[in-house]
């Protein structure tokens, strides 16, 4: 059982938290702070983005804090350095978020062992649907691959996307990218309930969450709640390390205490 797996089955039904940021911003000494602020402070699994000059899926905050990471030097190697630091202090579930270019510049075999190897439980790769990702399933056995469905998503894909991922389900609750929005989509609930009659994972709800209030709906419809431009911004707006990691434990503590009053 992974590491994933067995933290969200010790919930006993309690809705998991799931809190993500990019690896290097400001730099990789803060993102070890970062994480043990956001631990600290009530997250069950901590997602750490991997920058990348063209990504899809990402909104213009997340996107900023790439670019800043990206001229900070920052590294696939790097990230997978930086978990295996953290893991001499937490056993906290990583999953890292990456588009999949920087994965084929590692190489997939090379990448799945050292991932393995510093401690990451799993891993999501939003442009490598499912219909293509065989062969980098065959050789990530030791990783969590977690797929993403949406709003879009057709009931035959959902069954197909049940099949393959592995920890959970991350529905995105909007169409188009990450960031913050004033309102979470009609209809939410009703499509995290026909989602989860076809698949056995938990469904956590992302994109488009940014404070308490949000999250609790989303919590209320589903099994869990995915959290990132919120606390990216946090970081941008924070330039004072401690301040920083004051404000992003305090927000993460109020998302917990919505999701599980």
């Amino acid at each position: 059982m992974s590491r994933i797996q067995k933290r969200l089955d010790s919930l006993n039904g309690k809705k998991a938290l799931v809190a993500f940021f990019t690896a290097g911003d400001p730099d990789m000494d803060a993102s070890k702070d970062i994480f043990a602020a956001i631990e600290k402070n009530g997250a069950d699994i901590i997602e750490i983005g991997v920058p990348f000059s063209d990504p899809l899926a990402d909104g213009p905050t997340i996107q900023a804090s790439s670019y800043r990471s990206l001229n900070n030097g920052t590294t696939l190697e790097k990230i997978i350095q930086l978990v295996s630091d953290i893991r001499k202090t937490s056993e906290l579930p990583v999953v890292l978020m990456t588009s999949f270019n920087p994965v084929f510049v590692y190489g997939h075999k090379e990448f799945v062992a050292d991932a393995i190897k510093a401690g990451v439980d799993g891993v999501i790769i939003p442009d490598l649907p499912h219909e293509e990702a065989e062969g980098f399933l065959e050789i990530a056995e030791g990783l969590d691959m977690i797929f993403l469905l949406a709003p879009t998503s057709t009931p035959d894909r959902v069954q197909q996307i049940g099949k393959v991922s592995k920890g959970f389900i991350y529905y995105i609750s909007l169409t188009g990218t990450t960031g913050t929005k004033e309102a979470l989509s009609s209809g939410l609930g009703e499509k995290v309930k026909a989602i989860k009659t076809s698949v056995s994972l938990p469904v956590l709800v992302g994109f488009g969450i940014s404070g308490p209030e949000q999250a609790r709906e989303a919590a209320r419809v589903s099994d869990g709640v995915i959290i990132g431009s919120a606390i990216v911004k946090l970081i941008e707006e924070n330039k004072d390390p401690v301040e920083r990691d004051r404000k992003v434990g305090e927000f993460i503590a109020s998302i917990q205490q919505a999701i599980n009053p």
